[in-house]
């Protein structure tokens, strides 16, 4: 872990759209973090806080690879609104408008979209059942469970319902019984969505191994696609979520999430810190 002669690990604290991250960049010096010490850095008291932490890494076929992991400590093969936030900080690192990011999900474009905006192509949606994944052959449109969510992979599992009013459910008892529903094996991410139009939906999100988040990228994107696919709303549009608004288009090539990002600041960790959470 010595990047300097304190051995100190630098790290970045960015959120997008209040969906926090600490981000730890190995290009230059690996570090290899325990589940342990993860979960230490998550802690919102006697570490730093995050929804997830993103190890950035080099790549031979990107500017760069991206490692998720979650609050709980552990893995994720995706998370849209901290590769946007890791793409605005490369991209403006390297001056350049445009980057190519690999992850478990597959090689990801981002590009400036201008006015400070930040767009990512995400990938297709996984939409039969055995790749989102789900424990058995189901219909994904409306799954076997009360209120018919759908279901969506988008590098991780979601499940999506559509209610009347999003802000009247009560999501940290509703999410974490749908997070542990037999049917996903991995367990799963939970939005619940009303429509506001066709093209606007307002969405609450619980995460997998989180919690009640304030946005979510990947699950912007899934609500979206599944609401495309019932017919709700057209392949366009704009989500509110807790943290604020993000876009997300379902096009030919992918679909694509399109927001703000921050740079909150930048810190280190202490040699002291990291080896007690060993």
């Amino acid at each position: 872990m010595e990047q300097d002669s304190q051995r100190h690990l630098s790290f970045h604290k960015m959120h997008g759209l209040g969906n926090d991250f600490v981000v730890v960049d190995t290009r230059n010096a690996p570090v290899q973090l325990t589940s342990a010490q993860v979960m230490g850095i998550a802690h919102r008291q006697m570490g730093v806080g995050f929804d997830q932490l993103t190890v950035i890494e080099p790549s031979e076929k990107a500017d760069a690879h991206l490692v998720f992991y979650n609050a709980d400590g552990s893995f994720s093969a995706a998370c849209g609104n901290a590769t946007r936030c890791i793409a605005r900080h490369l991209m403006d690192e390297s001056d350049v408008e445009e980057v190519s990011l690999t992850t478990e999900r597959g090689t990801l474009i981002a590009k400036d979209a201008g006015n400070g905006l930040t767009s990512v192509n995400m990938g297709q949606p996984l939409l039969d059942w055995q790749d989102i994944p789900l424990a058995r052959e189901v219909d994904t449109l409306r799954l076997p469970i009360e209120g018919e969510p759908t279901a969506t992979g988008m590098g991780n599992p979601h499940c999506t319902f559509f209610v009347d009013d999003a802000e009247a459910i009560a999501l940290a008892e509703r999410g974490p019984e749908t997070e542990h529903n037999p049917l996903f094996p991995e367990r799963t991410n939970v939005q619940f969505a009303s429509v506001l139009g066709r093209d606007h939906l307002r969405m609450r999100v619980w995460e997998r191994g989180v919690g009640v988040t304030l946005a979510s990228g990947s699950s912007s994107c899934a609500t979206a696609v599944a609401a495309a696919r019932r017919g709700l709303t057209g392949r366009k549009v704009k989500i509110d979520l807790d943290g604020g608004q993000i876009e997300i288009d379902w096009r030919d090539d992918g679909v694509w999430m399109t927001g703000p990002t921050m740079h909150v600041f930048t810190g280190t960790f202490t040699t002291e810190f990291l080896d007690a959470l060993k």
